[in-house]
């Protein structure tokens, strides 16, 4: 098992709307200065808060998966297929881009969330339809166990259908709880500490809040992660870590 910390200050980090929404980027686009461009299909993951209203207008995508998770606050989606939406806290919004869509996004309140890129077959996903689809955070399988709430958003029983192979769970673990995650052959963990400091991957003394952790597999294993003091929240990501179709090569 391999596993890698990227602190803060090796992410990338934006602003949109003179700075009314400042984001932390584990993955950023090319040039922003990430030390991860991307994780096999994991292409973009952009972590993002706002004080009060902002936006960004609109803007064209085309192929690419796009996921946006609100945490906190409210915010509407607008689309050239004639969507227009609000989402809230809890609340994912869903973009297959297909031949190309544009969009605009706006921030309603002080909010937090994440946009998520994900890479399917390119070559093949601009040969479909666009579509948008909005969830609710009721529309989500969640478990609670121990201490620990799993909410999840991409995988067993969730109400997205995604193309690009990948899983992406909401964990809240309890102060004294202790959470394991069985990581199979061949995956790669990506994970985001947005609440709190935790530790235990395979002996892994600590890691800190806005840490990104990247957990790589090459034999199905088991790890256990547990806090360090207070309650802990973290979003997981799993994708395999090589994929059978050619990925679109950023410009740097």
């Amino acid at each position: 098992m391999e596993i890698t910390i990227i602190k803060p200050k090796d992410q990338a980090f934006g602003q949109f709307d003179g700075g009314k929404i400042i984001e932390q980027k584990p993955i950023g686009f090319s040039g922003e200065g990430s030390t991860i461009n991307r994780l096999g299909p994991l292409f973009y993951w952009a972590w993002a808060k706002t004080e009060g209203e902002g936006g960004i207008g609109f803007h064209p995508h085309q192929g690419f998966e796009i996921l946006s998770y609100y945490i906190k606050g409210r915010g509407r989606h607008e689309d050239t297929l004639g969507t227009v939406s609000e989402i809230k806290a809890g609340g994912v919004q869903f973009m297959q881009t297909g031949s190309g869509v544009e969009h605009a996004e706006t921030v309603l309140e002080p909010s937090e969330g994440f946009q998520i890129w994900f890479e399917p077959h390119l070559s093949q996903a601009i040969k479909r339809k666009p579509t948008y689809a909005k969830y609710v955070h009721e529309d989500f399988p969640i478990t609670k166990e121990n201490g620990v709430t799993v909410k999840t958003i991409l995988g067993e029983n969730s109400p997205i259908n995604l193309v690009t192979d990948a899983k992406m769970y909401d964990v809240e673990i309890e102060n004294g709880a202790v959470y394991m995650y069985t990581l199979s052959t061949n995956r790669t963990l990506a994970a985001l500490a947005i609440r709190g400091n935790g530790g235990g991957i395979d002996k892994l003394d600590t890691f800190e809040n806005k840490n990104f952790i990247i957990v790589q597999s090459e034999n199905d294993e088991n790890f256990t992660i547990q806090t360090k003091g207070e309650e802990l929240r973290i979003l997981f990501i799993e994708i395999p870590t090589k994929v059978d179709y050619p990925l679109y090569r950023k410009p740097r």
